[in-house]
């Protein structure tokens, strides 16, 4: 069977007959359902959490170590003596 011989196949299996789901597999599947959207909103929940987590742990370490200041050269010795000139 090709490709357009099958699609005509499972169309016309679709159209004797609607569809039927015994009630048990339905109300399985709407439980199951309910419980992977759970999960996910958790999951998405606790990843927003997790983000600001580190967003406020950066924030609160860039104002304390400042990486954008530059550090005081310590090469350079600190020149002594030279009031009198």
């Amino acid at each position: 069977m090709n490709r357009p011989e099958r699609e005509a196949a499972v169309r016309r299996i679709m159209e004797q007959s609607p569809p039927r789901v015994p009630p048990e597999i339905h109300a399985d599947a709407v439980r199951r359902g309910s419980r992977l959207l759970r999960r996910r909103t958790a999951a998405r929940r606790l990843m927003w959490l997790l983000l600001c987590a580190a967003v406020v742990a950066f924030t609160v370490w860039a104002v304390t170590a400042r990486p954008w200041v530059e550090p005081p050269s310590e090469t350079t010795p600190p020149v002594t003596g030279w009031e009198g000139w």
